[in-house]
C-alpha cells in the first residue's frame, strides 16, 4: 500500500472541544495536501471546513450525537450538518437504549438520521468498549437494517478505542454489506495496518500526517 492509497482511507480528525479556527484550518489544509478521505470536525465547524475544502477531493465529515449518543435531536443535527455542507455523517448510536434492550428505539434513531442525511453516507459509531460482543453484533445489524453505509468502532472519548479484535468481529457481522471504520487510539503506521488487516476500510485518526509520513514511497 502506498501513501496515496492509505491517505484515501483516512478521516483526518479533530474533535477536541477546545479546537480553534486555526487548528481546523490546518486540519483541512492537511486533508487537501495529503488527499485524506475527509476532514472530520464537530458540527460547529462544518461551514468553515466546507469553505476551506471547497473544490478539493476531501469531504467534510460531521459527527452527530457526539460523543455520548444521548441526544434527542440527532436527526435535526444531521439535517443541519448536510445543509451546511457535510458530505458524511458519523453518528453515535444511542448506547443506553441499546444496552437497555430498547432495540426498536435504537433502530428508529438510526433510521431517522439516515433519512435526514439526504443520501450522504452515515457511519454508526457503536462505542465497542462499552458493549458486550452480543451487543456489538446487534448494533452492527441495526446499522445495516437502518440503511447506514458504515459501522465504526469508537468515538475516542470513552474508556477505550479501536481494537483489531473488535474490527474483525464487526467485519464478520456485516461482511461486505457495510464498511468498517476503526477509530480511537490509532497513532502509528503499525496501528493503522493492524486495523486494515482486521477488516477496516476507513480509519479515523488525529495523527494522520505522522502516519502517512512514516510510510516510505
Amino acid at each position: 500500500m502506498d501513501r496515496t492509497d492509505l491517505a484515501a482511507m483516512i478521516d483526518h480528525t479533530l474533535l477536541k472541544p477546545d479546537a480553534t479556527f486555526m487548528e481546523i484550518e490546518m486540519l483541512c489544509n492537511e486533508a487537501l495536501e495529503y488527499g485524506f478521505a475527509s476532514a472530520c470536525v464537530n458540527p460547529v465547524w462544518v461551514p468553515a471546513a466546507r469553505r476551506i475544502l471547497e473544490g478539493g477531493k476531501p469531504l467534510v465529515c460531521s459527527v452527530i450525537g457526539f460523543p455520548l449518543g444521548a441526544s434527542s435531536v440527532m436527526a435535526e443535527e444531521a439535517a443541519r450538518a448536510v445543509d451546511q455542507g457535510s458530505g458524511e455523517l458519523d453518528m453515535v448510536i444511542p448506547i443506553g437504549f441499546l444496552r437497555s434492550g430498547m432495540t426498536d428505539e435504537t433502530a428508529r434513531c438510526v433510521r431517522d438520521v439516515v433519512r435526514a442525511s439526504s443520501g450522504r453516507p452515515v457511519k454508526v459509531i457503536i462505542e465497542t468498549c462499552l458493549l458486550t460482543d452480543r451487543e456489538k453484533r446487534l448494533a452492527c445489524r441495526i446499522a445495516l437494517e437502518g440503511g447506514a453505509e458504515w459501522v465504526k468502532t469508537s468515538t475516542g472519548f470513552s474508556s477505550g478505542g479501536a481494537t483489531a479484535r473488535d474490527v474483525a468481529l464487526m467485519k464478520e457481522t456485516v461482511g461486505d454489506r457495510l464498511g468498517v471504520k476503526a477509530s480511537g487510539g490509532i497513532r502509528t503506521l503499525d496501528d493503522a495496518m493492524e486495523m486494515i488487516r482486521a477488516g477496516a476500510r476507513r480509519l479515523g485518526c488525529s495523527r494522520s500526517v505522522q502516519i502517512i509520513d512514516s510510510l516510505e514511497g
